[in-house]
C-alpha cells in the first residue's frame, strides 16, 4: 500500500527546498510516495532524482506553484 509524504516547501528561499526534499527522500521507503508543494519548478532537484533512481511527475496547481509526485523507482 502506497503512503503519501507531504513536504510543503512553497515560498522558502533557496536552498531550502531541495535540502529539504532530500531530507524527505532519504526516509521515503520503496513503496511510498513524497508529495512535494513548491512555487517554481525545481531543476536542480530533477537533476538529483534522474541521477539517483527516483521517478517524479510534475503537475501545475491552479494557484500557480507546482505539485510533484516523487517515489523510487521499482528495481
Amino acid at each position: 500500500m502506497t503512503r503519501q509524504h507531504l513536504l510543503d516547501v512553497r515560498w522558502q528561499s533557496p536552498p531550502l527546498p531541495f535540502e529539504m526534499a532530500l531530507d524527505a527522500l532519504d526516509e521515503l521507503s520503496d513503496a511510498d510516495e513524497l508529495v512535494l508543494l513548491i512555487h517554481r519548478e525545481p531543476g536542480p532537484l530533477y537533476a538529483y532524482l534522474v541521477q539517483n533512481g527516483f521517478a517524479y511527475r510534475t503537475e501545475a496547481v491552479d494557484d500557480g506553484t507546482f505539485r510533484i509526485l516523487i517515489r523510487r523507482e521499482a528495481s
